[in-house]
């Protein structure tokens, strides 16, 4: 899942366990799943009938009818049960809900398993974060840039008008976080407008970024409106101004990150790994940390898209990219480090649960990090809780991609469009799409359904169909499909024909 993980604060380690095991709570009730279908809705009074019984049960004072009054009564009934129902005291539970972030993502949640029931893995009832690409404007001309983005913007890109309509929209759809992306967002003139927008509606709001333009005036415009800003860094200055096609733009983009930072905004340094620039990620993971000040590193996976097809012979092995993921999630549960390292490849809840559980914790590395039993069963318990949860690649579950001029996307990585949000209704298109219930279903994938691991991990679905034209095709960057790794590189010699013909010449 690409750009905008939700801050710490927002979601980690306190916040997003209320929701986790509030959910954990609800899937194993089948009173509580009566009771949702009940209360979740909409009120003839306008708006969310279970966002508006949650309100009332922290003490807003709201106008309601007599559904949302008797709503309120069984949301009051359940949530007041506190510790038996979701493992917390009652005004604990209601002060995490008074955040309005928690209480649309508990909102969220809940519909889901109201509408879809105990899912493995589970899916949300409306995107749970949208990843907008809010213009095709770049300063930069990035070799592995899947939207293709230049000089120039897309000629139907949303006005700002139509932007805060979409917002809207995702208001009313139920969404709960937006990431704004690109292209180079900050260049667009009402990036901050109609960020503000949504950041006023109530709307966890990030920003992804090339970090280019970030003075401290920007940083500043930038804190009042993101939450979260993800700027992108791919190696030392030769690497990264290679990859980025402008000399320059690495001085500039560690600038923009100290600004960013020094404004105290949540700053993460997100990374491609590709075998132009793996030997220098351990070394880039420290300076992140240690020079730019930032508390986050995540670690996106290539996908041969856009223009990023063009390179695809850099496309790691499958044991690179393990490997590359050991290191981070070691790195990060190392008790020296203070550093928090995600990654968009879904094999990393793979590896972490075989730390936490399986053949790494065996061989001892994790209780060189752990001082006793009790450390290493909350490390289990909350690996499961989130494995279970979140479940791997979100495309079509949890997230969906939106594109300058409204077209609705599975992922930003995978351009396959399901339909524009200038004319079709954002839940209709996740309710209805064959596409979209093809990702969610995870025991007819190739390859990847036949593993232990596809509730967790799944494959990344983005990958799978840059190279097989297939949503529901293997993943050929992971240790267990190592097979079709082979195989492709057999196709690419000319052995056997089924690589995509435009893949070939640049493989």
């Amino acid at each position: 899942m690409p750009v905008a993980s939700i801050s710490k604060e927002k979601a980690a380690p306190g916040k997003e366990e209320v929701v986790v095991k509030s959910v954990q709570r609800w899937l194993g009730n089948p009173i509580s799943k009566i009771l949702l279908r009940f209360v979740c809705g909409r009120s003839k009074r306008g708006g969310n009938r279970l966002d508006i019984a949650i309100r009332r049960y922290i003490g807003e004072d709201i106008p309601v009818d007599f559904q949302d009054r008797l709503a309120s009564f069984v949301v009051k009934l359940v949530m007041g049960h506190g510790s038996n129902v979701f493992g917390y005291s009652g005004e604990n539970l209601k002060e995490h809900l008074k955040d309005p972030v928690i209480r649309r993502g508990m909102v969220n949640v809940l519909e889901g398993i109201a509408r879809y029931g105990a899912r493995r893995p589970f899916t949300s009832v409306a995107p749970f974060l949208v990843v907008w690409n809010y213009t095709k404007l770049c300063n930069l001309r990035c070799e592995h840039c899947y939207e293709g983005a230049g000089p120039e913007a897309m000629k139907d890109e949303l006005t700002t008008e139509e932007a805060k309509r979409v917002i809207d929209e995702f208001e009313d759809a139920g969404v709960v976080a937006i990431a704004f992306s690109g292209g180079e967002p900050l260049l667009r003139k009402d990036i901050f407008e109609v960020a503000g927008y949504a950041r006023n509606k109530g709307f966890f709001t990030s920003v992804a970024t090339n970090g280019t333009v970030i003075t401290r005036e920007v940083a500043r415009k930038m804190k009042d409106v993101f939450g979260y800003a993800e700027i992108s860094l791919d190696g030392f200055e030769e690497a990264h101004d290679k990859f980025r096609g402008v000399p320059g733009a690495w001085k500039r983009t560690c600038e923009g990150i100290k600004n960013s930072v020094a404004e105290g905004i949540d700053t993460c340094v997100a990374l491609t790994a590709t075998r132009y620039n793996l030997h220098e990620i351990p070394k880039l993971v420290d300076f992140a940390e240690q020079e730019l000040g930032v508390k986050r590193v995540i670690m996106f996976n290539y996908v041969p898209v856009g223009r990023g097809k063009d390179i695809i012979d850099q496309d790691p092995s499958p044991q690179e990219r393990h490997e590359l993921l050991k290191y981070l999630y070691t790195r990060m549960i190392d008790s020296n480090c203070k550093l928090i390292c995600y990654s968009t490849a879904p094999q990393y809840s793979m590896v972490s649960w075989e730390f936490a559980y399986g053949t790494y914790s065996a061989s001892g590395i994790v209780s060189t990090h752990f001082t006793s039993e009790g450390a290493m069963r909350a490390l289990q318990g909350r690996t499961k809780s989130l494995a279970d949860f979140l479940g791997g690649c979100g495309a079509g579950r949890l997230y969906c991609g939106l594109e300058p001029n409204g077209d609705i996307t599975p992922c930003v990585f995978m351009p396959i469009k399901l339909g524009n949000i200038r004319r079709d209704r954002l839940r209709d298109v996740w309710h209805s799409s064959e596409v979209l219930w093809k990702l969610r279903d995870r025991d007819a994938l190739e390859g990847c359904g036949a593993c232990e691991h596809r509730y967790i991990c799944g494959g990344c679905r983005a990958r799978a169909y840059a190279y097989y034209g297939d949503v529901q095709a293997p993943d050929p960057g992971c240790i267990h499909n190592v097979r079709y790794w082979r195989e492709l590189k057999m196709k690419v010699r000319g052995e056997q024909p089924r690589v995509p013909v435009e893949l070939k010449a640049a493989a």
